[in-house]
Protein backbone atom coordinates (compact mmCIF):
# COMPACT_ATOMS: atom_id res chain seq x y z
CA UNK A 1 0.00 0.00 0.00
CA UNK A 2 1.47 3.80 -0.68
CA UNK A 3 0.49 6.57 1.34
CA UNK A 4 -1.68 9.17 0.96
CA UNK A 5 0.73 11.82 -0.54
CA UNK A 6 1.57 9.66 -2.81
CA UNK A 7 -2.25 8.77 -3.82
CA UNK A 8 -2.63 12.64 -4.10
CA UNK A 9 0.38 12.71 -6.80
CA UNK A 10 -1.19 10.22 -8.79
CA UNK A 11 -5.01 11.65 -8.88
CA UNK A 12 -3.53 15.24 -9.68
CA UNK A 13 -1.42 14.13 -12.32
CA UNK A 14 -4.62 11.82 -13.77
CA UNK A 15 -6.59 14.97 -13.21
CA UNK A 16 -3.31 17.18 -15.12
CA UNK A 17 -3.40 14.76 -18.28
CA UNK A 18 -7.61 14.53 -18.63
CA UNK A 19 -7.38 18.51 -19.07
CA UNK A 20 -4.44 18.39 -21.05
CA UNK A 21 -6.26 16.36 -23.71
CA UNK A 22 -9.88 17.89 -23.38
CA UNK A 23 -8.03 21.43 -23.97
CA UNK A 24 -5.46 20.18 -26.73
CA UNK A 25 -8.36 18.55 -28.31
CA UNK A 26 -11.01 21.39 -27.83
CA UNK A 27 -8.35 24.60 -29.10
CA UNK A 28 -8.31 22.04 -31.78
CA UNK A 29 -11.74 22.01 -32.84
CA UNK A 30 -12.23 25.73 -32.26
CA UNK A 31 -9.78 26.11 -35.14
CA UNK A 32 -10.95 23.33 -37.59
CA UNK A 33 -13.99 22.71 -36.71
CA UNK A 34 -15.56 19.01 -36.48
CA UNK A 35 -13.50 18.75 -39.73
CA UNK A 36 -12.99 14.03 -39.79
CA UNK A 37 -9.11 14.83 -40.73
CA UNK A 38 -8.75 17.30 -37.91
CA UNK A 39 -10.13 14.73 -35.40
CA UNK A 40 -8.14 11.16 -36.73
CA UNK A 41 -5.17 12.79 -38.32
CA UNK A 42 -4.25 16.06 -36.31
CA UNK A 43 -5.16 18.10 -39.57
CA UNK A 44 -1.65 16.50 -40.86
CA UNK A 45 0.28 19.37 -38.64
CA UNK A 46 2.48 17.16 -36.38
CA UNK A 47 6.14 17.65 -36.36
CA UNK A 48 8.95 15.11 -35.76
CA UNK A 49 9.90 15.67 -32.08
CA UNK A 50 6.09 14.73 -31.16
CA UNK A 51 5.81 12.19 -33.94
CA UNK A 52 8.98 10.16 -32.28
CA UNK A 53 7.55 10.13 -28.99
CA UNK A 54 4.14 9.66 -29.60
CA UNK A 55 5.46 6.13 -31.07
CA UNK A 56 7.36 5.83 -28.23
CA UNK A 57 4.83 6.29 -26.04
CA UNK A 58 2.04 4.39 -27.63
CA UNK A 59 4.51 1.33 -27.74
CA UNK A 60 5.26 1.67 -23.93
CA UNK A 61 2.54 1.09 -22.14
CA UNK A 62 1.79 -0.17 -18.40
CA UNK A 63 2.55 -3.50 -20.24
CA UNK A 64 5.83 -3.04 -21.15
CA UNK A 65 6.64 -1.66 -17.64
CA UNK A 66 5.64 -4.32 -16.10
CA UNK A 67 6.26 -7.27 -18.13
CA UNK A 68 10.00 -6.21 -19.46
CA UNK A 69 10.75 -6.15 -15.70
CA UNK A 70 9.19 -9.57 -14.79
CA UNK A 71 11.11 -10.73 -18.35
CA UNK A 72 14.59 -9.10 -16.73
CA UNK A 73 13.92 -10.95 -13.23
CA UNK A 74 13.04 -14.08 -15.31
CA UNK A 75 16.21 -14.07 -18.03
CA UNK A 76 17.92 -11.34 -18.10
CA UNK A 77 18.36 -8.66 -21.11
CA UNK A 78 17.09 -11.41 -23.57
CA UNK A 79 14.20 -9.57 -24.07
CA UNK A 80 15.30 -6.38 -24.62
CA UNK A 81 15.61 -7.91 -28.44
CA UNK A 82 12.23 -7.24 -28.81
CA UNK A 83 13.18 -3.41 -27.94
CA UNK A 84 16.35 -3.27 -30.01
CA UNK A 85 15.44 -5.04 -33.08
CA UNK A 86 12.67 -2.40 -33.15
CA UNK A 87 14.60 0.19 -34.34
CA UNK A 88 15.74 -1.95 -37.32
CA UNK A 89 12.31 -1.67 -38.64
CA UNK A 90 11.82 1.76 -37.71
CA UNK A 91 14.43 2.20 -40.17
CA UNK A 92 12.45 0.20 -42.62
CA UNK A 93 9.84 2.53 -42.23
CA UNK A 94 11.76 5.39 -42.73
CA UNK A 95 13.32 4.77 -45.54
CA UNK A 96 10.29 2.60 -47.36
CA UNK A 97 6.88 2.95 -45.74
CA UNK A 98 6.39 6.57 -45.53
CA UNK A 99 6.95 7.69 -48.47
CA UNK A 100 4.15 5.75 -50.32
CA UNK A 101 1.79 6.51 -46.81
CA UNK A 102 2.59 10.24 -47.08
CA UNK A 103 2.37 11.33 -50.91
CA UNK A 104 -0.77 9.19 -51.42
CA UNK A 105 -2.47 10.73 -48.64
CA UNK A 106 -3.69 8.07 -47.31
CA UNK A 107 -5.80 8.18 -43.70
CA UNK A 108 -5.73 4.63 -42.96
CA UNK A 109 -3.05 1.53 -43.62
CA UNK A 110 -6.21 -0.41 -45.16
CA UNK A 111 -6.74 2.27 -47.50
CA UNK A 112 -3.09 1.95 -48.63
CA UNK A 113 -3.81 -1.43 -49.49
CA UNK A 114 -6.90 -1.13 -51.43
CA UNK A 115 -4.70 1.76 -53.39
CA UNK A 116 -1.96 -0.71 -53.77
CA UNK A 117 -4.29 -4.45 -54.46
CA UNK A 118 -7.87 -4.02 -53.76
CA UNK A 119 -10.89 -2.78 -51.84
CA UNK A 120 -11.38 -6.80 -50.48
CA UNK A 121 -7.73 -6.39 -49.32
CA UNK A 122 -8.74 -3.12 -47.26
CA UNK A 123 -11.97 -4.83 -45.82
CA UNK A 124 -10.19 -7.31 -44.22
CA UNK A 125 -6.93 -5.29 -42.68
CA UNK A 126 -9.48 -3.34 -41.24
CA UNK A 127 -11.07 -5.97 -39.65
CA UNK A 128 -8.04 -7.61 -38.46
CA UNK A 129 -6.42 -3.72 -37.48
CA UNK A 130 -9.55 -3.50 -35.07
CA UNK A 131 -9.32 -6.69 -33.53
CA UNK A 132 -5.58 -6.50 -33.16
CA UNK A 133 -6.06 -3.29 -31.36
CA UNK A 134 -8.74 -4.50 -28.71
CA UNK A 135 -6.40 -7.06 -27.69
CA UNK A 136 -2.92 -6.13 -28.04
CA UNK A 137 -3.07 -2.85 -27.46
CA UNK A 138 -5.93 -2.68 -25.10
CA UNK A 139 -6.38 -5.49 -23.36
CA UNK A 140 -3.18 -6.70 -22.57
CA UNK A 141 -2.65 -3.40 -21.57
CA UNK A 142 -5.72 -3.10 -19.20
CA UNK A 143 -4.22 -6.36 -17.69
CA UNK A 144 -1.39 -5.22 -16.53
CA UNK A 145 -2.50 -2.06 -15.53
CA UNK A 146 -5.12 -3.84 -13.31
CA UNK A 147 -2.10 -5.72 -11.75
CA UNK A 148 -0.17 -3.02 -11.05
CA UNK A 149 -2.71 -1.02 -9.31
CA UNK A 150 -4.08 -3.84 -7.50
CA UNK A 151 -1.00 -4.40 -5.69
CA UNK A 152 -0.42 -0.92 -5.27
CA UNK A 153 -3.72 0.42 -3.95
CA UNK A 154 -5.67 -2.79 -3.28
CA UNK A 155 -8.38 -2.18 -5.23
CA UNK A 156 -10.07 -4.79 -7.18
CA UNK A 157 -8.14 -5.09 -11.14
CA UNK A 158 -11.52 -4.98 -12.48
CA UNK A 159 -12.82 -1.34 -10.69
CA UNK A 160 -9.33 0.36 -11.26
CA UNK A 161 -9.64 -0.75 -14.94
CA UNK A 162 -12.92 0.34 -15.36
CA UNK A 163 -12.05 4.29 -13.68
CA UNK A 164 -8.98 4.09 -16.38
CA UNK A 165 -10.89 3.80 -18.66
CA UNK A 166 -13.48 5.69 -18.42
CA UNK A 167 -11.00 8.99 -17.80
CA UNK A 168 -8.81 8.31 -20.47
CA UNK A 169 -11.46 7.32 -22.95
CA UNK A 170 -12.85 10.54 -22.14
CA UNK A 171 -10.47 12.88 -23.43
CA UNK A 172 -9.58 10.76 -26.31
CA UNK A 173 -13.02 10.50 -27.61
CA UNK A 174 -13.37 13.81 -27.70
CA UNK A 175 -10.12 15.17 -28.71
CA UNK A 176 -9.39 12.93 -31.51
CA UNK A 177 -5.59 12.32 -32.60
CA UNK A 178 -5.05 15.62 -31.43
CA UNK A 179 -5.02 15.21 -27.96
CA UNK A 180 -3.81 12.20 -27.91
CA UNK A 181 -0.47 13.17 -29.38
CA UNK A 182 -0.08 16.02 -26.84
CA UNK A 183 -1.22 14.10 -23.63
CA UNK A 184 1.28 11.35 -25.84
CA UNK A 185 4.14 13.95 -25.58
CA UNK A 186 3.77 14.87 -22.02
CA UNK A 187 3.37 11.21 -21.01
CA UNK A 188 6.53 9.58 -22.42
CA UNK A 189 8.57 12.25 -20.54
CA UNK A 190 7.12 11.21 -17.12
CA UNK A 191 7.37 7.63 -18.01
CA UNK A 192 11.02 7.91 -19.13
CA UNK A 193 11.09 10.10 -15.49
CA UNK A 194 9.73 7.09 -14.06
CA UNK A 195 11.57 4.16 -15.05
CA UNK A 196 15.31 6.39 -14.57
CA UNK A 197 14.32 6.67 -10.81
CA UNK A 198 13.44 2.95 -10.16
CA UNK A 199 16.90 2.32 -12.11
CA UNK A 200 18.56 4.59 -10.28
CA UNK A 201 17.38 3.34 -7.20
CA UNK A 202 17.50 -0.17 -7.77
CA UNK A 203 21.09 0.56 -8.94
CA UNK A 204 22.32 2.17 -5.83
CA UNK A 205 20.98 -0.06 -3.51
CA UNK A 206 22.34 -3.27 -5.39
CA UNK A 207 25.78 -1.72 -4.77
CA UNK A 208 26.96 -1.31 -8.60
CA UNK A 209 27.79 -3.64 -11.12
CA UNK A 210 30.39 -6.13 -9.50
CA UNK A 211 28.17 -7.29 -6.69
CA UNK A 212 25.70 -7.96 -9.76
CA UNK A 213 28.52 -10.21 -11.83
CA UNK A 214 29.14 -11.99 -8.42
CA UNK A 215 25.49 -13.29 -8.04
CA UNK A 216 25.25 -14.28 -11.22
CA UNK A 217 28.43 -16.32 -11.52
CA UNK A 218 27.62 -17.64 -8.51
CA UNK A 219 24.21 -18.51 -10.06
CA UNK A 220 25.59 -19.63 -13.33
CA UNK A 221 23.51 -16.68 -14.80
CA UNK A 222 25.76 -15.00 -16.22
CA UNK A 223 23.61 -15.58 -19.73
CA UNK A 224 21.19 -13.17 -18.24
CA UNK A 225 23.95 -10.69 -19.36
CA UNK A 226 23.33 -11.86 -23.23
CA UNK A 227 21.41 -10.78 -25.51
CA UNK A 228 21.99 -13.44 -28.00
CA UNK A 229 21.70 -17.10 -26.55
CA UNK A 230 22.17 -20.47 -28.56
CA UNK A 231 20.20 -22.88 -30.39
CA UNK A 232 18.30 -25.25 -27.47
CA UNK A 233 18.50 -22.64 -24.92
CA UNK A 234 15.56 -22.94 -21.91
CA UNK A 235 14.24 -19.30 -22.69
CA UNK A 236 12.66 -20.34 -26.06
CA UNK A 237 14.26 -17.52 -27.16
CA UNK A 238 17.54 -18.65 -29.15
CA UNK A 239 19.52 -16.04 -31.47
CA UNK A 240 17.72 -17.30 -35.02
CA UNK A 241 14.69 -16.78 -33.85
CA UNK A 242 15.78 -13.14 -33.10
CA UNK A 243 16.75 -12.70 -36.78
CA UNK A 244 14.57 -14.59 -38.41
CA UNK A 245 10.98 -14.04 -36.38
CA UNK A 246 10.95 -10.18 -35.30
CA UNK A 247 11.04 -8.80 -38.72
CA UNK A 248 7.50 -10.61 -39.01
CA UNK A 249 6.26 -9.10 -36.26
CA UNK A 250 8.14 -5.93 -36.52
CA UNK A 251 7.14 -4.90 -39.94
CA UNK A 252 3.72 -5.81 -39.00
CA UNK A 253 3.72 -4.08 -35.74
CA UNK A 254 6.09 -0.51 -36.76
CA UNK A 255 4.81 -0.71 -40.52
CA UNK A 256 1.67 -1.74 -41.20
CA UNK A 257 -0.26 -1.65 -37.70
CA UNK A 258 -2.82 1.00 -37.72
CA UNK A 259 -1.92 2.28 -34.06
CA UNK A 260 1.27 2.60 -34.07
CA UNK A 261 1.89 3.80 -37.83
CA UNK A 262 -1.12 6.78 -37.62
CA UNK A 263 0.72 9.20 -35.78
CA UNK A 264 3.10 9.42 -38.78
CA UNK A 265 0.16 9.75 -41.08
CA UNK A 266 -0.78 13.34 -39.12
CA UNK A 267 2.94 14.78 -40.26
CA UNK A 268 3.39 17.56 -41.49
CA UNK A 269 5.06 16.29 -44.83
CA UNK A 270 7.46 13.23 -45.67
CA UNK A 271 10.67 14.52 -43.69
CA UNK A 272 9.04 14.99 -40.50
CA UNK A 273 7.68 11.58 -40.65
CA UNK A 274 11.16 10.25 -41.80
CA UNK A 275 12.90 11.65 -38.83
CA UNK A 276 9.86 11.25 -36.32
CA UNK A 277 10.06 7.63 -37.09
CA UNK A 278 14.04 7.44 -36.55
CA UNK A 279 14.12 9.43 -33.33
CA UNK A 280 11.75 6.74 -31.82
CA UNK A 281 14.30 4.88 -32.95
CA UNK A 282 16.56 5.87 -30.74
CA UNK A 283 14.36 6.24 -28.19
CA UNK A 284 14.31 2.45 -28.13
CA UNK A 285 17.90 1.62 -27.39
CA UNK A 286 16.58 3.22 -23.92
CA UNK A 287 14.00 0.46 -22.68
CA UNK A 288 16.70 -2.23 -22.49
CA UNK A 289 18.06 0.17 -19.67
CA UNK A 290 15.51 1.43 -17.34
CA UNK A 291 12.70 -1.30 -18.42
CA UNK A 292 14.52 -4.52 -18.06
CA UNK A 293 17.76 -4.02 -16.17
CA UNK A 294 15.41 -2.96 -12.94
CA UNK A 295 13.91 -6.11 -13.47
CA UNK A 296 17.42 -8.33 -13.55
CA UNK A 297 18.94 -6.01 -10.60
CA UNK A 298 15.61 -7.04 -8.88
CA UNK A 299 16.86 -10.27 -9.04
CA UNK A 300 20.56 -9.68 -7.82
CA UNK A 301 18.64 -8.08 -4.50
CA UNK A 302 16.52 -10.95 -3.91
CA UNK A 303 19.55 -13.61 -3.88
CA UNK A 304 21.00 -10.97 -2.24
CA UNK A 305 18.27 -10.90 0.73
CA UNK A 306 17.82 -7.36 0.10
CA UNK A 307 14.17 -7.76 -1.45
CA UNK A 308 10.88 -9.22 -0.01
CA UNK A 309 9.42 -11.15 -2.43
CA UNK A 310 7.05 -13.43 -0.26
CA UNK A 311 3.72 -11.46 -1.30
CA UNK A 312 4.37 -12.65 -4.60
CA UNK A 313 4.37 -16.50 -3.64
CA UNK A 314 0.74 -17.87 -3.96
CA UNK A 315 -0.44 -21.37 -2.92
CA UNK A 316 1.62 -23.41 -4.95
CA UNK A 317 4.83 -21.86 -2.99
CA UNK A 318 6.09 -21.05 -7.12
CA UNK A 319 6.99 -16.93 -7.30
CA UNK A 320 3.99 -15.58 -9.27
CA UNK A 321 6.84 -12.62 -11.09
CA UNK A 322 3.68 -10.80 -12.92
CA UNK A 323 4.36 -8.14 -10.32
CA UNK A 324 7.27 -7.64 -9.76
CA UNK A 325 7.50 -3.94 -11.15
CA UNK A 326 4.51 -2.93 -8.41
CA UNK A 327 6.88 -4.50 -5.35
CA UNK A 328 10.49 -3.01 -6.60
CA UNK A 329 8.14 0.54 -6.71
CA UNK A 330 6.78 -0.33 -2.60
CA UNK A 331 9.80 -1.62 -1.38
CA UNK A 332 12.89 0.48 -2.63
CA UNK A 333 11.17 3.61 -3.69
CA UNK A 334 10.94 6.28 -0.44
CA UNK A 335 7.54 8.56 -0.33
CA UNK A 336 6.88 11.25 -2.14
CA UNK A 337 8.36 9.68 -5.75
CA UNK A 338 6.07 6.30 -5.39
CA UNK A 339 3.28 8.87 -6.46
CA UNK A 340 5.75 9.79 -9.69
CA UNK A 341 6.00 6.10 -10.83
CA UNK A 342 2.94 5.33 -9.82
CA UNK A 343 2.08 8.31 -12.52
CA UNK A 344 4.49 6.91 -15.00
CA UNK A 345 2.87 3.29 -14.84
CA UNK A 346 -0.46 5.57 -15.85
CA UNK A 347 1.45 7.26 -18.67
CA UNK A 348 2.16 3.67 -19.97
CA UNK A 349 -1.42 2.65 -19.72
CA UNK A 350 -3.05 5.43 -20.66
CA UNK A 351 -1.06 6.91 -23.81
CA UNK A 352 -1.50 2.96 -25.04
CA UNK A 353 -5.14 2.86 -24.71
CA UNK A 354 -5.95 6.46 -25.74
CA UNK A 355 -3.88 5.66 -29.12
CA UNK A 356 -5.15 2.18 -29.63
CA UNK A 357 -8.79 4.46 -29.30
CA UNK A 358 -8.31 6.79 -31.64
CA UNK A 359 -6.93 4.24 -34.36
CA UNK A 360 -9.96 2.07 -33.94
CA UNK A 361 -12.18 5.37 -34.29
CA UNK A 362 -10.10 6.33 -37.79
CA UNK A 363 -10.20 2.79 -39.22
CA UNK A 364 -14.15 2.18 -38.18
CA UNK A 365 -15.49 5.05 -39.06
CA UNK A 366 -12.87 5.76 -42.50
CA UNK A 367 -13.04 1.92 -43.64
CA UNK A 368 -15.87 0.37 -43.04
CA UNK A 369 -18.51 3.15 -42.52
CA UNK A 370 -17.78 5.47 -45.13
CA UNK A 371 -16.85 2.81 -47.25
CA UNK A 372 -20.64 1.86 -47.26
CA UNK A 373 -21.70 5.62 -47.21
CA UNK A 374 -19.55 7.58 -49.42
CA UNK A 375 -21.60 10.67 -48.68
CA UNK A 376 -21.23 10.63 -44.53
CA UNK A 377 -20.38 13.80 -43.63
CA UNK A 378 -17.54 14.57 -41.10
CA UNK A 379 -19.99 15.30 -38.13
CA UNK A 380 -21.42 11.61 -38.95
CA UNK A 381 -17.72 10.60 -38.92
CA UNK A 382 -16.99 11.58 -36.13
CA UNK A 383 -19.48 10.81 -33.91
CA UNK A 384 -19.16 6.87 -35.76
CA UNK A 385 -15.54 6.49 -34.55
CA UNK A 386 -16.53 7.82 -30.69
CA UNK A 387 -19.09 5.25 -30.94
CA UNK A 388 -16.29 2.21 -32.02
CA UNK A 389 -14.25 3.26 -29.39
CA UNK A 390 -16.51 3.32 -26.39
CA UNK A 391 -17.37 -0.52 -27.49
CA UNK A 392 -13.91 -1.40 -28.03
CA UNK A 393 -13.49 -0.19 -24.38
CA UNK A 394 -16.35 -2.59 -23.41
CA UNK A 395 -15.01 -5.69 -26.00
CA UNK A 396 -11.43 -5.12 -24.23
CA UNK A 397 -12.64 -5.48 -20.85
CA UNK A 398 -14.57 -8.65 -21.26
CA UNK A 399 -11.57 -10.51 -22.55
CA UNK A 400 -9.84 -9.84 -19.17
CA UNK A 401 -10.15 -13.28 -17.55
CA UNK A 402 -9.14 -15.31 -21.18
CA UNK A 403 -5.70 -13.24 -21.08
CA UNK A 404 -5.05 -13.22 -18.03
CA UNK A 405 -4.62 -16.79 -18.16
CA UNK A 406 -1.01 -16.38 -19.45
CA UNK A 407 2.30 -16.86 -16.99
CA UNK A 408 3.84 -14.13 -18.43
CA UNK A 409 2.29 -10.66 -19.81
CA UNK A 410 5.40 -10.46 -22.27
CA UNK A 411 5.18 -14.16 -23.62
CA UNK A 412 1.64 -13.68 -24.02
CA UNK A 413 1.34 -10.58 -26.35
CA UNK A 414 4.17 -11.84 -28.17
CA UNK A 415 2.31 -15.15 -28.92
CA UNK A 416 -0.75 -13.57 -30.03
CA UNK A 417 1.03 -11.20 -32.69
CA UNK A 418 3.17 -13.98 -34.06
CA UNK A 419 -0.07 -15.54 -35.67
CA UNK A 420 -1.67 -12.61 -36.38
CA UNK A 421 1.14 -10.32 -38.18
CA UNK A 422 2.76 -12.95 -40.89
CA UNK A 423 0.25 -12.58 -43.75
CA UNK A 424 0.29 -8.61 -43.22
CA UNK A 425 3.77 -7.83 -43.49
CA UNK A 426 3.72 -10.68 -46.39
CA UNK A 427 1.46 -8.52 -48.87
CA UNK A 428 3.22 -5.09 -47.52
CA UNK A 429 6.73 -5.88 -48.31
CA UNK A 430 5.33 -7.68 -51.34
CA UNK A 431 3.32 -4.87 -52.14
CA UNK A 432 6.14 -2.14 -51.34
CA UNK A 433 9.28 -3.83 -53.58
CA UNK A 434 8.01 -6.23 -56.07
CA UNK A 435 6.09 -5.08 -58.70
CA UNK A 436 4.45 -8.30 -59.71
CA UNK A 437 2.33 -8.53 -56.50
CA UNK A 438 -1.31 -8.78 -57.74
CA UNK A 439 -4.63 -7.98 -55.89
CA UNK A 440 -5.98 -11.25 -56.07
CA UNK A 441 -2.83 -12.96 -54.82
CA UNK A 442 -2.75 -10.69 -51.69
CA UNK A 443 -6.76 -10.85 -50.97
CA UNK A 444 -6.12 -14.65 -50.71
CA UNK A 445 -3.00 -14.30 -48.68
CA UNK A 446 -4.32 -12.47 -46.05
CA UNK A 447 -7.64 -15.01 -45.70
CA UNK A 448 -5.47 -18.15 -46.13
CA UNK A 449 -3.12 -16.79 -44.08
CA UNK A 450 -5.14 -15.44 -41.14
CA UNK A 451 -7.32 -18.54 -40.92
CA UNK A 452 -4.26 -20.19 -40.85
CA UNK A 453 -2.48 -18.26 -38.26
CA UNK A 454 -6.02 -18.81 -36.06
CA UNK A 455 -5.64 -22.39 -36.83
CA UNK A 456 -2.11 -23.20 -35.26
CA UNK A 457 -2.83 -20.92 -32.53
CA UNK A 458 -5.98 -23.09 -31.64
CA UNK A 459 -4.10 -26.11 -32.06
CA UNK A 460 -1.07 -24.94 -29.73
CA UNK A 461 -3.57 -24.30 -27.04
CA UNK A 462 -4.71 -27.72 -27.51
CA UNK A 463 -1.68 -29.58 -28.33
CA UNK A 464 1.16 -27.33 -26.95
CA UNK A 465 4.28 -27.42 -28.96
CA UNK A 466 7.60 -26.43 -28.24
CA UNK A 467 8.77 -23.81 -31.14
CA UNK A 468 9.02 -20.34 -29.89
CA UNK A 469 6.57 -17.77 -31.10
CA UNK A 470 8.76 -16.19 -33.41
CA UNK A 471 10.17 -19.36 -35.57
CA UNK A 472 6.03 -20.10 -35.39
CA UNK A 473 5.45 -16.09 -36.71
CA UNK A 474 8.83 -16.64 -39.32
CA UNK A 475 7.36 -19.97 -40.60
CA UNK A 476 3.67 -18.59 -41.12
CA UNK A 477 5.29 -16.14 -43.06
CA UNK A 478 6.83 -18.20 -45.81
CA UNK A 479 4.23 -20.32 -46.40
CA UNK A 480 2.32 -16.65 -47.27
CA UNK A 481 5.07 -15.43 -49.03
CA UNK A 482 4.53 -18.68 -50.86
CA UNK A 483 1.49 -18.77 -51.19
CA UNK A 484 1.25 -14.99 -52.20
CA UNK A 485 4.40 -15.29 -55.27
CA UNK A 486 2.24 -18.49 -56.84
CA UNK A 487 -0.85 -16.72 -56.93
CA UNK A 488 0.48 -13.71 -58.51
CA UNK A 489 2.42 -15.39 -61.49
CA UNK A 490 -1.39 -17.91 -61.64
CA UNK A 491 -3.76 -13.79 -61.15
CA UNK A 492 -1.20 -11.27 -63.20
CA UNK A 493 -1.34 -7.42 -61.29
CA UNK A 494 -3.25 -5.55 -64.00
CA UNK A 495 -1.97 -2.05 -62.51
CA UNK A 496 -3.97 0.55 -62.39
CA UNK A 497 -2.30 4.97 -62.55
CA UNK A 498 -2.46 4.58 -59.22
CA UNK A 499 -1.31 1.16 -57.90
CA UNK A 500 1.55 1.78 -59.98
CA UNK A 501 2.63 4.64 -58.18
CA UNK A 502 2.69 2.60 -54.92
CA UNK A 503 5.94 0.10 -55.49
CA UNK A 504 9.44 0.90 -55.66
CA UNK A 505 11.31 0.18 -58.87
CA UNK A 506 14.23 -1.08 -57.11
CA UNK A 507 15.80 -0.58 -53.29
CA UNK A 508 17.83 2.35 -53.62
CA UNK A 509 14.86 4.18 -55.05
CA UNK A 510 13.99 5.57 -51.71
CA UNK A 511 17.62 7.08 -51.05
CA UNK A 512 17.11 9.42 -53.96
CA UNK A 513 15.01 11.93 -52.14
CA UNK A 514 17.37 14.41 -51.20
CA UNK A 515 15.55 15.30 -47.46
CA UNK A 516 16.87 17.74 -44.87
CA UNK A 517 20.43 18.97 -44.81
CA UNK A 518 23.04 18.19 -42.55
CA UNK A 519 22.78 15.92 -39.37
CA UNK A 520 19.17 16.43 -39.64
CA UNK A 521 19.21 14.46 -42.76
CA UNK A 522 16.83 10.63 -42.92
CA UNK A 523 20.23 9.01 -44.64
CA UNK A 524 22.32 10.26 -42.29
CA UNK A 525 20.53 9.12 -38.96
CA UNK A 526 19.47 5.77 -40.51
CA UNK A 527 23.58 5.11 -40.42
CA UNK A 528 23.95 6.52 -36.98
CA UNK A 529 21.23 4.71 -36.04
CA UNK A 530 22.27 1.20 -37.31
CA UNK A 531 25.82 1.95 -36.09
CA UNK A 532 24.54 2.27 -32.76
CA UNK A 533 22.35 -1.24 -32.77
CA UNK A 534 25.67 -2.73 -34.23
CA UNK A 535 28.00 -1.49 -31.51
CA UNK A 536 25.48 -2.59 -28.75
CA UNK A 537 24.77 -5.68 -29.81
CA UNK A 538 28.07 -6.64 -29.75
CA UNK A 539 28.76 -5.62 -26.20
CA UNK A 540 25.71 -7.56 -25.23
CA UNK A 541 26.16 -10.51 -28.00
Amino acid sequence: MISTTDIIISICYIAFIVGLGFWAGLSGKKKEGTAAGEYFLAGKSLRWPMIGMALFATNISCLHLVSLAQSGFDTGLLAGNFEWMAAFTLILLALFFVPFYIRSGVATLPDFLERRYNRACRDWLAIVSVVSAVVIHIAFSFLAGGIVLETLFGINMFTSIIAIALVTGAYTIVGGLRAVVVTEAVQTVVLLTGAVIITVLSWWKVGGWQPVMQVLQEGGQMDKLSMLHSSGDPSGLPWYAVFLGYPVIGIWYWCADQTIVQRVLGAKDENHARTGALFCGFIKVLPVFIFILPGLLAYVLYKQGHLDLEVLRQGDGELHTKGIYSVMITRLVPPGLVGVLVAALLSGLMSQISGALNSIATLVSYDLYKRNRPQATDRQLVKTGRIAAVLALFLSIGLLPLLNRYESLFNGINDVISHIAPPITCVFLLGVFWKKASSVAAQYTLWIGSALGAGVYLIGKLYPINIPPLMVAFYLFTVCVLLQVILSFAFPMQHTAESGRLYWESPLAPLRVKGWPGLANYKVLSTVLLLVMAVLYWVFR
